[in-house]
């Protein structure tokens, strides 16, 4: 089992920044992506960002050139820097950690930060 715990949620108005923090602790041999997911009220979970350890990243469009996700592999920890937010960045934010097992991909993920931005 791998544990994701984030840290860093709250509020902020409209244009301002924040940080996330997951650290991933337990069975934490052949980890793979990190990553950031959000869902908002009403909504669908969705992709924020991802990077595998070995750097590639990947981000949704919605959020290019604003949120720049990060990874400390010897920390087993990820990041996720949130500049120029909106509104439509409210929702809770989840931490994804997978891991390969043989030919198995498992996700886990954390419980998740409340990310609140007010106009």
């Amino acid at each position: 089992q791998v544990q994701p715990v984030e840290s860093g949620g709250g509020s902020v108005q409209a244009g301002g920044s924040l940080r996330l923090s997951c650290a991933a602790s337990g069975s934490i041999f052949s980890i793979d992506a990190m990553g950031w997911y959000r869902q908002a009220p009403g909504k669908q979970r969705e992709l924020v960002a991802t990077i595998t350890g070995g750097g590639r990243i990947k981000y949704a469009d919605s959020v290019k050139g604003r949120f720049t996700i990060s990874r400390v592999n010897a920390k087993n920890t990820v990041y996720l820097q949130m500049n120029s937010l909106k509104p439509e960045d409210t929702a809770v934010y989840y931490c994804n950690v997978q891991k390969a097992i043989g030919e198995t991909t498992f996700d886990y993920w954390g419980q998740g930060t409340q990310v609140t931005v007010s106009s």
